[in-house]
Formats: C-alpha cells, structure tokens, sequence
C-alpha cells in the first residue's frame, strides 16, 4: 500500500498527538516517585548528567533494515477500524523508555542498537529449551505479514502491518508441559546500549529489565504475534528490534519489546508497569472503554494518520480493541474491573 508523507508531521509534538491532560499526567506519576521524564530533560537540556547519557547515541549510524519475504494473511482485516498508519508515523511516534521517556528519543537514541547476534532463550516449563539466534528468528517459521489495531494506554492508537509468526507456533515448538500456566517475557538489559537503563531518571523510574506477561491461554490464542518486522521490513530498533510481542486486544505497553527471553511458569510473572503503578495498571490491561485509567477515560482515543494526518477527532474505543469476538471468551465470568 503507498501512503503519501507529509511534511506537516513536523508540526506536532507529544502533547498535541496524546491528549495534554494524559500525556502529563501519565508522568505526573514518575515526579511524585522523584523521577523526571527525559523527554522533558532533554528537550530544555536542563540537566546535563542526563542528556550525556545519550549523546553517543546520537552520534552513531543510522540502523538499517531489511526486506523480509512473507506470505499476505488478511483473515482478521474485517477488524480493522481506519486505514493503514503511514510507517513514518510507526517508527517516530514510540514509548520505548529505554531509550528515553519522551515519544522522540527512541527513533533519536536506539539507532546504535546491535541486534545481530542476538539470543532469544525459551525455557522453564517446557520439554524442549532452546535459544534461537538472529537467523532463527527470521527463519525458524514462514514469515506473515498481519495489520492489527494498535491502541496505547494513553489513548493513542494505529493501524500496523507487523511481519512475523504467532507466538502459539514458538511454544508448541518448545513443548509447554503441563505445570504452565503464564508466560514471561523479559527485554534485553544492556545499559552500554540502552542508555535509559543507565539511570532511573533518564528511564522513568522503572526497575529494568522490562518485563511482561501473559497467561497461557492468551498465550496460546492465535492473535498473539510475534513480530519481527513492519511494512515488510526488518523492525526498526525503536519498535523493538529484533523481535518483540504484539497482543493487539491488550493496550501497548503489555506488547514487550526486544525481547530476549521467554519463560514459561505456573506462577503469575511480575510486570513492569504494574510494579510501578499498580493501582494503574493491571496484569491484564485489556481494551475496556468501561473501565478508565485512574487518571483519564478510556471511552475514546485518538487515531494517528487517520487520512493520511492526526486526526483531530477523537473516535470511541472498542471493547478488547475491537477483537472480542476471538478473545472474549478467555475472560468469561472474570470481573474486568477487577482484573484490570
């Protein structure tokens, strides 16, 4: 699909694509633990110390990607609301605090980010561990191109053509035994690399590594995706390269980046954000326009490049992201209020 880019990008800025009153007070959160965003640092360089952490960065070679071969898989288009969101906007629009707290630093400080070689480790309770290495994770399944709607717990949300293979495929492979009951995800810790690593301020006060989790239900469920690429090609760094979990009907921040290990328990995993916050955010964290964040609503988001521009029109959010006829049933007779 062509999509035409504009220049007018370049008008907006995080608190005009993220509503105001969400963008700052999703930080509000970080200051009353004593940890300021490092969008806000950097962009009056009012701290030094925290600006140098990424200055290297800066300096190195654009990251480069690569054409991957995949096979088109339309079954789920139909729910799809809104057209596809130019990849211009996908790879500069990202929380990726990794690399920084503001929506720029990830495109502006993941470009020196070496994935190759990587390690991807799959253990715990399964019958076969194995550790894939880069090559495996473009070549140990056929490669399918899925669009899914993407929906950021700030009320933000896209329409992305991700490249890659379920994640049931992955865990039928490994053999899950039957003491599994969630499954953990763990993102590459390397504060050489990853300069929010390097300071709890520059990162936003979270406890790295990053860590995420699912049960395995919703493990299994053939929605969950893992990705290993965008538009046809290989992912850019900041949205996670090489590899990096994509579960469509839950908000954003539960599909994990840069993945490094998965580990298969019978025990509920820690989550990053949860551990942060967890009166805000939830080990589910599925798409509910009934049940708001602490702070702001969650009845409706605001579209990225619907038209080809944001749109200044706010469109009203769909139960489960708009995939509850697939997902649904995984939460029968769960109050989703409670398990948020």
């Amino acid at each position: 699909m062509n999509i035409k880019k504009t220049a007018a990008w370049d008008k907006f800025k995080d608190c005009d694509i993220t509503p105001e009153e969400v963008y700052r007070d999703r930080r509000r959160i970080l200051k009353q633990m004593g940890f300021v965003g490092a969008g806000a640092l950097l962009s009056s360089h009012a701290n030094a110390g925290v600006f140098d952490l990424f200055s290297d960065d800066k300096k190195k070679a654009a990251f480069l990607t690569q054409t991957l071969p995949f096979a088109k898989q339309a079954q789920y288009d139909h729910l799809l609301y809104g057209s596809l969101t130019p990849e211009s906007k996908i790879i500069s629009h990202n929380n990726f605090y990794e690399f920084g707290t503001s929506k720029t630093d990830p495109e502006e400080n993941a470009q020196g980010l070496k994935v190759d070689p990587w390690k991807l480790v799959i253990d715990g309770e399964v019958d076969n561990p194995m550790t894939l290495d880069y090559d495996d994770l473009l070549k140990l399944f056929p490669l399918q191109e899925r669009a899914y709607n993407f929906r950021c717990v700030e009320a933000w949300s896209m329409v992305i053509p991700w490249v890659g293979f379920s994640l049931a495929s992955l865990l039928k492979k490994v053999g899950v035994n039957s003491n599994a009951k969630y499954v953990a995800f763990e993102t590459l810790y390397d504060p050489e690399q990853m300069p929010g690593q390097r300071s709890r301020y520059a990162g936003g006060g979270i406890n790295y590594p990053y860590v995420e989790g699912l049960t395995l239900a919703e493990a299994m469920n053939d929605l969950t995706f893992m990705s290993v690429g965008l538009y046809g090609k290989t992912l850019p760094p900041q949205n996670g390269a090489p590899i990096r979990l994509v579960v469509p009907w839950k908000y954003g921040f539960k599909s994990i980046k840069s993945v490094v290990r998965i580990r298969l328990t019978d025990k509920q995993p820690p989550t990053s954000w949860n551990q942060l916050a967890a009166s805000e955010y939830g080990f589910y964290a599925n798409v509910n326009p009934d049940v708001d964040h602490p702070r702001w609503s969650q009845a409706s988001e605001r579209r990225i490049a619907e038209g080809g521009l944001f749109s200044a029109k706010r469109i009203p959010t769909l139960p489960f992201n708009g995939y509850g006829d697939i997902v649904a049933d995984l939460y029968k007779d769960m109050d989703l209020k409670k398990f948020y």
